[in-house]
């Protein structure tokens, strides 16, 4: 009974600052209500009015339906307790059951008035107290008849934009005192008006049953955040052992949930900024936008996107920065009332990359599916609930978000977990595979070691035997020795023998050696040395070449054609020569016979050895069918070989006999040169 001792001591200290409201006598109060009454337009109408509610002590907790109350819209904000209690506007009141009008603040602009009739049981000297739910509610003034009498009203103002202390008890939800009045008829206004869609719901409470209500919510709300706490501090200790970044995106996600529900059950502003309005609102405001950028990034690293859903991924990202860039501008500049619509596009986009992502084989997924769908249907009976839709509403549907969002961390903890075990066992798959082929690789260096022993063994006794053998094969050397000593001895005695036929054998050798050089000069004579002998002293194009470059380099005869350099270094070009001076490139057929031959430069050569040797009396014809070549390029290269030979023979040092290789060196002039590089022979 504390409490309700407390509430009572309370109510009696307020009660000294309560100021009473009489009615509208002046002349100043009629030019009031007239000027109102033009601007709302016409006459008042008459309206049915709201139901008595009727409470006694047997029902300690009476849930204000529709009926029980009626509503009067005040656009303009000026209207008094002294005008709506007028005739004038009494009848405008409006019953909202039935009438099509929603039970909440639809335009925050105006300033709504409820009027509640209270009919008190009989000797009932107990006292009611009003709650109103709905803590958001920016301006709040409860209008209650002064006891003992009928016209007099005392009121207390409050609300989400006065500081705590304003408020007749310290309570998170908006709780106003309802003297016992024993068998009387009461009616009670309320003054309300919210810059957000709120809703009218409340309940009325006898002293009796309100110390277990209250007893009852601080305990369920102790037991939400203590789990919250323990769940934050949990992953908290996971991230720190871990280093896994999402256990500290869901921590962060985690704290900002708890933030959002501080400011939607009273809590925060209860407990930690009671004299804060302003930072009260601000957090409000704040506490959806970081709710959503902490989930969005949590369930970003959680699901993979970026490199499951890397297209799902970026357009997620435009689409939260935008939600999140409106969210702030309604806050701060639009105020439409309507921001938890701009919810459901990230949260709807996020769902669908869960579905994604589970259905590429992410499996803990399903859980981030399943929680998210809990927390979907509890912001259901909330929006229901800022609409004034009348959609299940009752005490549990009011504090299912709660209970949802407190099986979401639980849930989602355990997907984190689900996740992280996953990974786990992937890594351990991981590392018994590779155990595994260590294994392998331990057995097949074990077995390697074991070849290797074999093989030294093998080797060992390899060595022994043929120790064995060298020994053995050494005896027989020795005794072959001998055998050999034996017949140099032998041999020594037929030198005698073979030196007088050494003798014999010279006179037979000068006699072979003239007749060879008689045989080799006859062969060059008759001209019998034909192609293939001839190919194998220049088999290929290469031999040629060192050929002709020892001709025309060898000994040091090197000089430029074009500087006069007598010093040179190898060129790109097989046996080709390049001027350490002018860099200029010499071949090694260049100023020969067979610069610029259009044919096989070992058949050329050839064909200079045979129009030599025959002294240009050749027929070009049998030239062409020695070499395989036609008769238009046979021609053309004999001729130009007889123009060599003709120029050979007019030469101050003209030898009769001297090498073929003379003519090689005997290009021409240049004239004759570029006379000869016309001729095209096609091979």
């Amino acid at each position: 009974m504390w409490l309700l001792s407390y509430l009572r001591w309370h109510a009696q200290r307020r009660a000294v600052a309560k100021r009473p409201v009489a009615a509208p006598n002046s002349l100043l109060a009629r030019v009031r209500l007239l000027l109102v009454l033009a601007l709302l337009g016409g006459p008042a109408r008459a309206a049915q009015p709201e139901d008595t509610l009727a409470v006694s002590p047997s029902n300690p907790a009476l849930y204000l339906e529709e009926n029980y109350y009626s509503m009067l819209e005040d656009p303009t904000g000026r209207l008094r307790l002294a005008d709506v209690q007028s005739p004038a506007w009494s009848h405008r009141f409006v019953v909202l059951r039935g009438s099509g009008h929603p039970p909440n603040i639809q335009h925050p602009r105006s300033t709504y008035w409820l009027r509640i009739t209270v009919r008190h049981a009989p000797a009932e000297n107990a006292a009611w107290y009003l709650e109103l739910y709905d803590s958001h509610i920016g301006q709040a003034v409860f209008y209650g008849p002064r006891p003992g009498s009928a016209t007099a009203y005392d009121s207390v103002a409050t609300g989400a934009s006065h500081s705590f202390a304003t408020r007749p008890h310290p309570y998170k939800n908006f709780l106003f005192d309802l003297p016992p009045r024993p068998g009387e008829t009461a009616t009670y206004y309320l003054r309300l008006h919210s810059d957000t869609r709120t809703s009218f719901r409340a309940m009325l409470h006898s002293g009796a049953g309100l110390i277990p209500e209250l007893s009852l919510q601080y305990w369920l709300l102790g037991m939400f955040y203590g789990v919250l706490f323990i769940m934050v501090l949990y992953n908290l200790i996971l991230f720190f052992f871990l280093k896994e970044r999402t256990y500290l995106y869901y921590v962060l996600y985690v704290l900002s949930g708890t933030l959002l529900f501080l400011t939607e059950d009273g809590l925060g502003f209860q407990y930690l900024w009671s004299a804060s309005p302003e930072l009260n609102h601000f957090v409000g405001a704040l506490a959806p936008v970081l709710l959503l950028l902490t989930f969005a990034t949590y369930a970003s690293g959680f699901l993979d996107t970026a490199s499951r859903l890397p297209a799902l991924h970026r357009l997620g990202t435009w689409v939260v920065g935008g939600s999140t860039a409106l969210l702030v501008l309604d806050a701060a500049v639009v105020h439409s009332g309507f921001s938890f619509w701009l919810y459901l596009l990230p949260y709807g986009l996020l769902y669908y990359a869960a579905f994604r992502a589970y259905g590429s084989g992410l499996r803990p997924a399903r859980y981030l599916l399943l929680a998210q769908a809990l927390v979907a249907i509890s912001l259901t009976f909330l929006i229901m609930r800022k609409l004034g839709i009348n959609f299940y509403s009752n005490v549990y549907t009011v504090y299912s978000l709660n209970a949802a969002f407190v099986v979401e961390v639980v849930i989602l903890s355990y997907a984190l977990g689900e996740k992280l075990k996953g990974l786990m066992d992937t890594t351990l798959l991981t590392q018994n595979r590779l155990l595994k082929q260590l294994r392998k690789k331990h057995q097949a260096q074990d077995r390697l070691v074991e070849q290797m022993r074999e093989n030294q063994a093998l080797k060992d006794q390899l060595n022994t035997e043929l120790e064995g053998l060298v020994a053995l094969r050494t005896a027989e050397l020795r005794q072959q020795n001998d055998t050999v000593a034996a017949q140099n001895r032998e041999l020594l005695q037929a030198n005698g023998l073979l030196a007088l036929q050494s003798a014999a054998i010279e006179k037979l050798n000068g006699d072979l050696s003239r007749d060879l050089h008689a045989e080799k000069a006859a062969r060059i004579e008759s001209k019998e040395v034909d192609f293939g002998e001839f190919s194998q002293i220049y088999p290929d194009k290469d031999a040629c070449l060192r050929y002709l470059a020892d001709l025309k380099w060898g000994h040091g005869r090197y000089q430029c054609r074009k500087c006069g350099h007598e010093k040179s270094c190898e060129a790109r070009e097989p046996h080709a020569r390049r001027c350490t001076r002018c860099r200029y490139v010499e071949s090694a057929t260049a100023g020969t016979l067979l610069q610029k031959c259009k044919f096989s430069i070992v058949k050329a050569l050839y064909a200079v050895f045979l129009m030599h040797a025959h002294k240009g009396n050749y027929s070009p014809s049998e030239l062409a069918r020695i070499l395989d070549l036609r008769q238009a390029t046979s021609w053309a290269f004999a001729q130009k070989v007889l123009q060599a030979l003709q120029r050979r023979r007019q030469a101050p040092d003209f030898e009769e006999g001297e090498p073929w290789t003379h003519v090689l060196l005997d290009a021409g002039t240049e004239a004759e040169v570029e006379e000869n590089e016309a001729v095209k022979a096609v091979d």
